[in-house]
């Protein structure tokens, strides 16, 4: 008897995950590494590096924003479509400091049609630094063909 169940939504995520990442030069480059993905919700961690700190002796804001960024990506990613930041905004509210290791965890607010709404909060020590709102828009595509996000039984 075949049996053929669809993978849980859970699942689907981390393949979908697992297949961005493969493409994913930008956040590898940067030494981010994907600490949780669930469907929704996606948790990076990145390390701010010497080159990472700007003139203050802090970590430069740009790289804050593209851990947030990438953390978000990963988020709205997470239903096999292919999804694309329309806009992103980033408050700082402390800095980072060159060792520290930074938190990226981003959350699905609203998503409707081919537009999403995603919070990320990015903390050191759980102390939150910054926080980031990302408007989303799927574009077309899917990470993984359809055959492959079933799971099949036999018995």
């Amino acid at each position: 008897m075949n049996v053929k169940a669809t993978l849980s939504p859970d699942d689907l995520a981390r393949a979908c995950a697992e297949a961005m990442w493969k493409e994913d030069d930008a956040s590898k480059g940067l030494g981010m590494e994907i600490l949780q993905i669930n469907a929704g919700e996606a948790t990076l961690t990145m390390t701010v590096k010497p080159h990472m700190v700007n003139g203050h002796g802090i970590a430069h804001g740009g790289f804050i924003f593209t851990l947030a960024d990438s953390a978000f990506a990963f988020a709205c990613n997470t239903r096999n479509e292919r999804t694309v930041a329309a806009q992103g905004d980033i408050t700082f509210i402390k800095p980072g400091r060159l060792g520290d290791r930074l938190v990226a965890t981003a959350r699905e607010i609203s998503r409707s049609g081919r537009s999403g709404i995603y919070d990320v909060r990015v903390t050191v020590n759980e102390t939150v630094i910054a926080e980031f709102r990302g408007h989303s828009r799927t574009i077309g595509g899917t990470w993984l063909p359809a055959a492959e996000t079933d799971i099949r039984q036999e018995d």
